[in-house]
């Protein structure tokens, strides 16, 4: 199988979200190449070949050039899938590709099954496995469900095809005001649950949280309950993460939670109840009540 993969430059460089492309493609065993719009000299963590079409020319973003450039780069590199992060660029570009290509679009994939996507539906309470059934497909992939991979400078490679549309012209990003927490890019997370008792307790998390210098994350226990704003959660309902370090506090372990975070590299688990379904996927679990373990762990880190 052969990938094409879509990057979006931002804020002067490749968006990270480039990388979890490339680790969805090693994952499924694709050969693959990129593309992006951006500065020809743009530096790239990938051992690849990667297709740059000049931004000064294509602009950051027109949905009719952007498009008719991937579908140059299609007819010339034949590739069996096109993979887009599900972002605001892919939201509006993947569609607009596949209605060209008259081919399947697979939104927010979360996993892989054999030659199946998992995908979330009935506001991501359940998930299906779904196939195209047409020879090529269009895909995007959910932030945080797959683990970036980064390598070597990549061979970027100018793809010199612009066709101007007259009819839309760029303005720029609008910057939104920040309301909460990306936990899709940390690299640690620890995340309260439902054992912690009660919102002031949530401190004893964070305090852990900044001792390891990353971020807080909660359960949908904690924020039903409005002890924290719905951007902390973690799980289906919530983001899907995939930190080096996860840190579950008084978290049992719901099957929505552990499809969430169970990408993570490395998992911790502190519960008091032994038999918590959370033990099956963590690393290291620790059967100790939280409000007395976490405040010890916390100390010894800060030391």
């Amino acid at each position: 199988m052969k990938a094409l993969l879509i990057g979006e430059y931002k804020n002067g460089h490749i968006d990270e979200s480039f990388y979890e492309l490339v680790g969805f493609a090693n994952k499924i065993g694709a050969d693959s190449f990129g593309f992006a719009v951006a500065p020809l000299d743009v530096n790239i963590e990938y051992a690849g070949k990667v297709y740059i079409a000049d931004i000064s020319k294509a602009k950051e973003y027109n949905p009719k050039v952007h498009k008719n450039l991937i579908l140059k780069l299609i007819e010339q590199e034949n590739p069996d899938i096109v993979v887009f992060s599900h972002s605001s660029y892919g939201w509006d570009l993947a569609p607009r590709l596949a209605a060209a290509l008259k081919v399947a679009q697979i939104s927010e994939i979360i996993d892989v099954d054999n030659d199946e996507y998992i995908v979330p539906f009935c506001n991501a309470k359940l998930r299906r496995k779904v196939k195209p059934n047409t020879q090529k497909a269009v895909l995007t992939l959910q932030a945080g469900a797959f683990s970036p991979v980064k390598s070597n400078a990549a061979q970027i490679e100018p793809l010199d095809y612009i066709e101007q549309d007259d009819n839309l012209e760029f303005q720029g990003f609008e910057i939104t005001e920040k309301t909460g927490v990306d936990l899709t890019k940390a690299e640690v997370i620890v995340s309260a649950g439902r054992g912690v008792g009660k919102k002031e307790n949530i401190e004893i998390v964070r305090s852990l949280a900044k001792a390891l210098k990353g971020e807080l994350g909660a359960s949908r226990p904690v924020v039903d309950a409005g002890w924290l704003d719905p951007s902390y959660q973690v799980g289906t309902t919530g983001q899907t993460v995939a930190p080096k370090l996860y840190i579950a506090c008084g978290i049992s372990g719901a099957i929505q939670h552990l499809a969430g975070m169970k990408k993570s590299n490395f998992i911790v688990a502190i519960n008091k109840d032994k038999d918590a379904p959370i033990a099956e996927v963590a690393d290291v679990f620790v059967v100790a009540d939280l409000l007395e373990f976490v405040p010890v762990l916390t100390s010894k880190l800060t030391k």
